[in-house]
């Protein structure tokens, strides 16, 4: 029988799994090959441009390992794909990271939108960074949908991460007039992940507040959930 540190053995390297990838496409290697780029006289614009293939390259290398589409890492590929083909009429360092706040600033309105929608984003964020990927924990997952506690969390954590990214994205145009583009190039790629970090501990603040609820007036098999 499957001890409770071997569960959180298995839940820790699914994290990994899923967390690695996105730190080391979307930090280290595109800050470690802008410098690269840029000693070898490539130009700052250029360079920029080359850097965002990383983060396609992880999509791409997901869906040929897994076999199937990453429903938050496809939106992900469509707004870094728009932001390559707008760059592209663009001259200057400076205008390339604002290009990437109104990027930043489209998926906040991307995930106050869904909200119109059959179901928000943050039920998909949740999917692929709260469960281990298997068919069984998918289905886990999409069997909650039926609680109206977990719906009700789902779209208020929806309002939240929306919100948070529209304000990311005026404090990265802010920073973009203030600081030199070396320095920028670090900010414009640990910023998201400072601000996604906030937002995980806060989300698994409320989860955990949820279950508790679900475990009061549900029953322990929905809180095990």
């Amino acid at each position: 029988m499957e001890t409770t540190q071997e569960r959180n053995g298995g839940r820790t390297r699914a994290q990994l799994l899923n967390w690695g990838p996105a730190i080391l496409f979307g930090v280290v290697l595109p800050f470690v090959t802008y410098g690269l780029l840029t000693d070898r006289g490539v130009s700052e614009v250029h360079a920029l441009l080359l850097i965002s293939l990383w983060p396609a390259a992880e999509n791409v290398l997901y869906l040929a390992i897994k076999r199937r589409v990453d429903e938050f890492g496809l939106m992900m590929l469509v707004l870094l794909l728009l932001g390559a083909l707008s760059a592209v009429a663009y001259n200057t360092t400076r205008l390339v990271f604002i290009k990437d706040s109104a990027i930043i600033g489209l998926l906040g309105l991307a995930f106050l939108g869904s909200l119109a929608l059959r179901r928000p984003l943050m039920f998909y964020l949740g999917r692929k960074f709260g469960t281990d990927g298997t068919p069984q924990g998918l289905a886990d997952w999409n069997g909650l949908w039926q609680y109206p506690g977990f719906r009700r969390v789902q779209y208020q954590l929806t309002v939240v991460w929306g919100t948070a990214f529209l304000l990311e994205a005026v404090v990265r145009v802010v920073l973009t007039y203030l600081l030199p583009t070396a320095a920028m190039v670090l900010v414009n790629n640990v910023l998201p992940l400072v601000v996604v970090a906030a937002l995980v501990t806060w989300t698994v603040s409320v989860g955990k507040r949820g279950r508790a609820r679900m475990a009061t007036t549900q029953g322990a098999a929905p809180a095990d959930h």
